[in-house]
């Protein structure tokens, strides 16, 4: 690959969003495009998280793209080798590998005014330059270590569940997960069996439902296969159903207390210990906090080679943990579920806008995109999985693909304007499209359910869930209002003063 490079379009990261944008550019016939991914190998989160008993809680024929559907998933929920290898597939079927550049990972895109393009420099000296920019680092991508006295001098084994040391034997030793998100209730049941002993840091107890899983049978994906409308009738009616949920949680969360109830006899059915049922007992409305899915966690904590110690952990003195009620265990390794920088993605202090600040600043308050997917002060920058755009109870993939939607009028209209041009989310637009989405929120289960979560920025405010049905996102980003942006166009230079006669002025 040449040094300096230019294209109409970069794609930044190879996961779902920059997979979908990459399929949707060739289909809408554009083929001068790059993906850079830092990485060695496409697939983005479920490239990175590779933990014990990764698994997505979305089932897998809502969790594919309408366009490449597989009839072939082995199991109604998949594991992360099956998504990831659908995203390889991806990648190989529709023809993306020439465009792929791996191990390049972005260290700034800075926009110039003049030339009306952004300027990208990788990690390993590339500058590429391209007319417009499609964000597909996705929420999920960057790993959150918790500010933990003492963390870094623990004598023991550290590491994150999203980089997972598979070479750490865990085979009798004393380990220690800190969190109870959605990656430690797939790793608990796990590695409980080899742990010599076990001890769970938890500060909010989640709730956790059945995970109504089983295997597909071969019947199925042969009718999948040989009639593809059987797949797509199945899609739909797993859509169907979780948008029929959604008024629960945006509008009436009182409605939720019978999924409270199912819940909690999940957890009966395993928890006989009156005092471990209490500490793991949410005080807070189900949804309020992601809803987990596990038939094995609570069986896992109820085993005698767990403790579960409910007051989180604030102290590491050595090779002894110190919970916040005083609580001390001696650990070997310490496995940090601790999720991502979601609210305060790294990669915007790496995106330089029109103005001269980046993108991070320019988000100091708050994160807040046009529609999900354009900034102001950031022209033709387009980000997949912006702001509000996260779902609490179906498939990210229909956001996914409402945001490539946009992508492509988006680039639409830039053919239309004709010559060198470049839209700028207008400040007013952008002002509006959040105040809608904030007034909506006030109601939400995510603002009113009594808990703090990760969908939470530094000042409370929800920037991270739409307030609303996939569909009714979808037709908000059917199409490009340019009415909602400015039209930029070259600055215009003149060589010399050009004298304006009487005659000519009338």
């Amino acid at each position: 690959m040449a040094q300096h490079e230019h294209v109409r379009v970069a794609v930044i990261g190879s996961g779902f969003g920059g997979l979908g944008a990459a399929v949707r550019l060739r289909r809408e016939g554009i083929t001068d495009f790059l993906v850079l991914e830092r990485a060695g190998a496409v697939g983005g989160t479920w490239r990175d998280n590779s933990y014990p008993g990764c698994a997505c809680d979305v089932p897998s024929h809502l969790y594919s793209f309408s366009f490449a559907p597989n009839p072939d998933w082995p199991r109604t929920f998949s594991g992360q080798q099956h998504i990831r290898a659908y995203l390889e597939h991806v990648a190989d079927t529709f023809g993306l590998r020439p465009h792929i550049r791996l191990n390049h990972e972005v260290t700034v895109m800075r926009w110039d005014n003049d030339e009306l393009h952004w300027v990208i420099e990788t990690e390993n000296g590339a500058t590429i330059t391209a007319d417009a920019v499609v964000s597909a680092t996705g929420p999920l991508s960057d790993p959150k270590l918790p500010d933990i006295p003492g963390l870094a001098d623990f004598p023991g084994k550290v590491f994150h569940s999203a980089r997972w040391d598979h070479d750490y034997d865990l085979s009798g030793k004393r380990v220690a997960v800190i969190g109870t998100g959605a990656s430690a209730i797939q790793i608990v049941p796990e590695i409980q069996p080899r742990a010599g002993r076990l001890t769970l840091f938890q500060r909010t107890p989640p709730w956790v439902m059945p995970r109504m899983d089983r295997a597909i049978s071969g019947a199925e994906k042969w009718l999948h296969r040989a009639l593809p409308f059987t797949a797509t009738a199945r899609r739909g009616l797993l859509w169907g159903i979780r948008e029929l949920q959604v008024g629960a949680f945006t509008k009436h969360p009182n409605q939720l207390g019978l999924v409270e109830s199912i819940a909690k006899s999940n957890m009966a059915r395993a928890i006989k210990d009156p005092a471990l049922r209490a500490k793991l007992t949410p005080s807070y409305r189900i949804g309020c906090k992601r809803i987990l899915l596990s038939n094995a966690y609570y069986p896992a904590l109820a085993r005698p080679n767990v403790d579960v110690v409910d007051s989180g952990l604030s102290e590491v003195r050595g090779s002894t943990l110190v919970g916040s009620d005083g609580t001390e265990t001696e650990a070997d390794v310490i496995i940090l579920g601790t999720g991502f920088h979601v609210t305060d993605m790294p990669i915007a202090s790496r995106v330089v806008g029109a103005d001269g600040i980046t993108l991070a600043e320019s988000w100091k308050d708050e994160m807040q995109a046009l529609r999900g997917a354009t900034a102001a002060g950031f022209p033709n920058w387009m980000t997949i999985i912006g702001p509000n755009t996260g779902l609490g109870n179906s498939s990210m993939i229909l956001m996914i693909e409402s945001q490539l939607n946009y992508m492509a009028d988006y680039l639409r209209q830039l053919d239309v304007l004709g010559g060198r041009a470049a839209l700028d989310a207008r400040p007013s637009a952008v002002g509006a499209w959040n105040r809608r989405v904030q007034d909506r929120m006030k109601r939400t289960v995510w603002n009113t359910g009594g808990c703090t979560s990760w969908y939470l920025d530094a000042n409370g405010r929800n920037t991270t869930v739409w307030p609303g049905t996939t569909a009714e996102f979808r037709r908000a980003t059917r199409a490009v209002d340019l009415a909602e942006y400015e039209i930029v166009r070259p600055p215009v230079t003149r060589s010399a003063p050009q004298a304006v006669t009487e005659e000519a002025a009338r």
